[in-house]
């Protein structure tokens, strides 16, 4: 389908990516990484900076558009958004740009995120914010961080459906396996074992210390142009199949109290259209890059996305599923928990590596790759295809 022809599927296509280095602290500030990343995209797929005239960022985002454009050296630009609600806004960048350029308002688009998150402060330690009024009857009870909020959704988990922490560490296991396969990865040299697990200290029960992502300083960032001028780029393009956003009917970030079903969380809503719009089925995605800011994010995001039925979440991990030559090999980078966090966009460019036969756990002859932002906040999702 070409660009303006009225439809997303494969109008367009992941042409660029970059990154830069991931640790604990980098001394650069997050404009000058943010540009690092932004032109090492740029150079991954031929294309000069003065011809971007798009961009699309997420909030908790401390670089702006302008700040960007001109310290890259951008042309005019005619299309630029910011997505809302942190990791879940991760795809929908991406999403945002392939709506624009197969609407004709821009031709290059370039997504990035960059943060400080190893060496800077906590979002939730900002005391200013911390009492929106759904907040004023959770946090003086001690719901302080995103990690106490999701405990809470886990333990409901694992009393429904009779998962265990072994299914957690299943996930954990998994992300830790292909990370360490990776060298740009911060625990690439860090093995992880069932004892290690289940010894570590708790964070908030009962998520343990290797249930929960990394705090990372780095940047990332990838470019989208239409379907047609893919083909006459440098690397081989990975086109957006289908993509989608959601934030269903009585959301409540991360707890959904005012849910009927608080563990159908958006990621159920967000399926449902990203399957309507695509010729496959999740029995045809070849390896998934499955938003793991927490362990349980991904066995609910396995039974929302169509994976396996409601509360299958936890089963589905066991048998070595989730590694290579699996049911469905998982965040083939080390994602959030081994890789580096950083608001998922590590789990987008891992997803066009393993399109492009480039990955270091590389899945043979992937052609189908499923990436989702955050679940239990406001999400998105691609699914790419090569």
């Amino acid at each position: 389908m070409a660009a303006g022809s009225g439809g997303l599927k494969d109008a367009t296509a992941i042409v660029g990516i970059g990154q830069t280095p991931f640790a604990k602290r980098l001394p650069e500030d997050e404009r000058t990484l943010a540009c690092r990343a932004v032109l090492a995209a740029l150079d991954d797929a031929g294309i000069a900076p003065g011809e971007v005239d798009a961009l699309a960022s997420y909030t908790m985002e401390e670089t702006d558009e302008v700040e960007l454009a001109k310290a890259c050296g951008f042309g005019d630009l005619t299309f630029f958004s910011k997505v809302g609600f942190g990791g879940g806004g991760s795809c929908a960048t991406v999403a945002h740009l392939a709506a624009a350029i197969a609407a004709g308002q821009a031709s290059v688009g370039v997504a990035w995120r960059s943060r400080k998150r190893g060496s800077g402060p906590r979002p939730w330690t900002n005391t200013t914010v911390q009492l929106p009024t759904p907040a004023q009857w959770t946090r003086p009870f001690g719901l302080l961080r995103p990690a106490d909020e999701i405990a809470m959704l886990t333990r409901r988990y694992l009393h429904e459906y009779g998962a265990t922490r072994d299914h957690l560490f299943n996930v954990a296991l998994a992300c830790r396996n292909r990370a360490n396969q990776n060298p740009a990865a911060i625990m690439y040299d860090r093995p992880l074992t069932r004892e290690m697990y289940m010894t570590s200290r708790w964070i908030s029960e009962p998520l343990c210390l290797f249930d929960n992502c990394l705090e990372t300083d780095g940047a990332l960032a990838c470019v989208v142009v239409s379907a047609e001028r893919a083909r006459d780029c440098r690397r081989r393009p990975v086109y957006v199949h289908s993509a989608a956003q959601s934030l269903p009917a009585q959301h409540h970030g991360m707890v959904n109290y005012w849910n009927d079903a608080p563990l159908t969380g958006p990621a159920w809503a967000a399926a449902r259209h990203l399957w309507k719009h695509s010729d496959l089925t999740p029995e045809d995605v070849d390896v998934a890059q499955i938003y793991d800011a927490f362990t349980p994010l991904v066995l609910l995001s396995l039974e929302g996305y169509g994976f396996c039925g409601r509360g299958e979440g936890g089963a589905f991990t066991e048998g070595g599923a989730l590694e290579t030559g699996g049911l469905l090999p998982l965040n083939t980078g080390g994602g959030g928990l081994s890789e580096a966090y950083v608001h998922g966009f590590n789990l987008i460019n891992e997803g066009v590596k393993q399109l492009r036969g480039t990955s270091t756990a590389q899945v043979p002859d992937a052609s189908a790759c499923l990436v989702t932002a955050g679940e239990g906040v406001p999400t998105s999702a691609l699914l790419l295809r090569s």
